[in-house]
């Protein structure tokens, strides 16, 4: 992603914490419904009219060109919306879906990172960064989309999972794709050869880097204009489509169009995944 091309306003939100739910059947998605109702100390609703509530912390509203908006949330489910949750979640789905959460990337992204490399404020020390945690997740590695689609009942696979299992995805019927930019060749190899394979975001799999399991780290080897500029995908994937759709992030013309092995999408949908109840759906359906 380049983030000099992307502007990060209006609705943007970060940091986000939900808890993940899985319900088997109507019946137990009401029940869980009401075990998750009660609100976090000190957070207020922001806009309820959303397809999920919206929590926020006061301190953590602001203002730009006269909007407020949060710069962090906590998703949950609404209990008067439990038939619309039953027919865009997965909680009683015969075929398994399953999504992976960018942890690499979110890795690639942090402080001495990456983008300090390819923004020359140091060297290549920085092509190597520590493997982060779930709760490190943000805008630019799906933080939205991987709460939304817990809360939808969907199973999930971590980065560091999937590339010392890889085949863990031959138990799903459906792989669901983040903002995934930064894999190792074991999961590109694991997500390719997969018959259904959905690419919610566009830019992924886009930097080859290599795992080191007993440090804890990644480390950036092809891709991004590494190791010579003229390297763009580190996998010459034939399916990249990071230009233009990673920098159209309204998504009003969203669109699935079809590759050899499933879907790809025209745009970055990390704010309509929590609004929007066809996107959602049509996920499922895919």
């Amino acid at each position: 992603m380049n983030l000099g091309k992307i502007a990060i306003v209006s609705v943007v939100i970060i940091g986000i914490t939900v808890s993940a739910l899985y319900f088997a059947d109507e019946g137990s998605l009401l029940n869980n419904l009401e075990e998750n109702q009660n609100d976090e100390v000190g957070l207020i609703e922001w806009n309820s009219e959303e397809l999920f509530r919206v929590l926020v912390d006061p301190d953590d509203l602001i203002v730009i060109d006269g909007v407020t908006i949060p710069l962090k949330a906590t998703f949950d489910l609404k209990k008067e919306l439990a038939q619309t949750y039953n027919k865009i979640g997965v909680f009683d789905e015969d075929k398994k879906s399953v999504f992976i959460i960018p942890t690499f990337t979110a890795s690639a992204y942090l402080e001495n990172g990456f983008y300090d490399f390819y923004n020359e404020k140091c060297n290549e020390k920085c092509l190597t960064a520590e493997i982060v945690t779930i709760d490190k997740l943000d805008y630019k590695s799906s933080a939205n989309s991987v709460k939304i689609l817990q809360l939808l009942g969907y199973d999930s696979v971590s980065d560091l999972e999937l590339h010392n299992n890889p085949d863990i995805l031959k138990n799903y019927d459906k792989v669901i794709v983040l903002h995934n930019e930064y894999v190792s060749q074991t999961m590109f190899d694991a997500i390719t050869s997969h018959d259904n394979v959905i690419f919610l975001y566009p830019n992924s799999l886009y930097g080859k880097v290599e795992v080191d399991i007993t440090t804890n780290k990644i480390t950036l080897i092809r891709g991004h204009g590494y190791p010579n500029s003229e390297i763009q995908n580190g996998f010459d994937w034939e399916n990249e489509n990071t230009h233009p759709y990673e920098f159209d992030t309204e998504c009003n013309n969203w669109e699935f169009y079809p590759i050899s092995n499933g879907f790809m999408l025209n745009c970055y949908p990390e704010q309509i995944i929590w609004k929007d109840e066809l996107f959602l759906k049509t996920i499922k359906e895919l």
